[in-house]
């Protein structure tokens, strides 16, 4: 199952976080791809937002990850574009952040091929034109019904 989405400007990808963060539950696992500046950071800081967080939403580009919580919900972003190989995914010892109670959002994933938790949706962005597209990919079931409230959402 996919959903497709013109993002014309910034005030479109908060739409579109917001809308992905009303259909969050604990457990699921994003994979975010895109070339540099195709929108992986803005889209989580709208899903932050979304969430009612109301502080600093960081890129963990040096930090590989940042944690947030927001009510009962612990949520991890990830970038991974400084790894230079997958092995350092099992140095990190970020494999105990993905568990049934966190919902994790990675960055270039690609970077840890192999060794990351299976994503349940795989959100694409790319840079068309002034603005962006994205495609939300369901990869699981999970996903799937994630992506049904989504679209159930958007039709009302």
């Amino acid at each position: 199952m996919k959903v497709m989405r013109f993002l014309a400007d910034e005030n479109s990808t908060t739409q579109l976080g917001a809308e992905v963060a009303m259909v969050l539950h604990p457990g699921l696992v994003f994979y975010l791809v895109g070339d540099l500046g195709a929108g992986k950071t803005t889209l989580v800081r709208s899903v932050l937002r979304g969430l009612g967080y109301p502080g600093k939403v960081k890129s963990p580009t040096y930090t590989l990850v940042e944690s947030y919580t927001v009510s009962s919900l612990n949520l991890y972003h990830f970038d991974l574009y400084r790894f230079a190989d997958p092995e350092e995914w099992e140095a990190s010892g970020f494999r105990e952040y993905f568990n049934a109670h966190t919902v994790s959002f990675v960055e270039w994933p690609e970077k840890a091929a192999g060794c990351l938790p299976p994503a349940d949706v795989i959100i694409h962005l790319a840079i068309r034109g002034p603005g962006r597209e994205a495609e939300l990919e369901a990869v699981s079931e999970a996903g799937r019904q994630c992506l049904n409230r989504l679209q159930n959402m958007s039709a009302t």
